[in-house]
């Protein structure tokens, strides 16, 4: 299949920048590390005793989100060497290009998932839901680095330079991310602050992922609608980077 040689592409580039790596994960860690310790003392009136497992979902979804926007970048530097020019020249499919693109982010998005939730297990975290939580964590984290990775390359194509990108990019990032419940819970909003919260779909991810770490019972109902949402959500990526790419094609 022509997706492994994109994907396999895409690695080694990785693994020749890996401070691609490093970076992405440092903020999601100091946030882990920092944040959680000094904002932990104050939460606990609330109700919160491990902080650090309240905010991880979040952060796992923040991981996401810097991981596979780093791909954009990847883009930018392969056009301007001139490789990205040669694959679609390459007799392989637009859609391969597409899923191998997003295989890479998604991979290096769980290798950071990874190493930030052994590092939360010595602040005295556990998946309190057990084997098929983790499982259900392990296929969500893959839907919403999916959606991530795809809604990333199609700005990417879509945007002349990085720093258009880079700008855009945090423009969406940071206002979805301080308007879910990953750093707070919604019993603590109200108004339009609190609509805003509920419509945002990362809160919904945020919360099943939560449920899964700190509950020991899964509610079926509310994971369906978060893989239901999860699915449409990627199916919309992918579509708008594989319209992108083709559009690219013909220039």
């Amino acid at each position: 299949m022509s997706i492994f040689p994109i994907l396999w592409r895409n690695i080694k580039w990785r693994f020749h920048n890996s401070f691609t790596v490093v970076i992405t994960i440092l903020q999601p860690m100091l946030w882990l590390i920092l944040y959680s310790a000094v904002a932990g003392q104050s939460m606990q009136g609330i109700g919160i005793e491990n902080y650090t497992a309240f905010i991880l979902p979040g952060l796992i979804v923040l991981v996401c989100f810097s991981a596979c926007s780093s791909g954009g970048i990847m883009n930018y530097l392969m056009k301007a060497d001139g490789s990205f020019y040669r694959v679609l020249i390459a007799p392989v499919k637009r859609s391969s290009i597409v899923i191998g693109q997003n295989l890479e982010a998604v991979l290096c998005t769980f290798l950071e998932v990874s190493i930030m939730c052994v590092v939360s297990l010595f602040f005295s975290v556990k998946i309190a839901s057990g084997f098929w939580g983790i499982l259900l964590i392990i296929l969500i984290v893959f839907m919403v680095a999916f959606f991530m990775a795809g809604m990333a390359y199609a700005i990417s194509l879509s945007l002349p330079n990085e720093v258009m990108y880079e700008t855009v990019m945090n423009a969406i990032v940071l206002p979805v991310f301080f308007l879910s419940t990953a750093l707070f819970p919604a019993n603590t909003v109200s108004g339009g602050l609190a609509f805003a919260v509920n419509l945002n779909p990362f809160t919904h991810v945020i919360n099943a992922l939560r449920m899964l770490i700190l509950k020991g019972s899964i509610v079926k109902n509310d994971i369906f609608f978060v893989l239901l949402l999860l699915l449409i959500m990627c199916c919309i990526s992918f579509s708008w980077a594989l319209y992108r790419l083709k559009k690219e094609t013909n220039l």
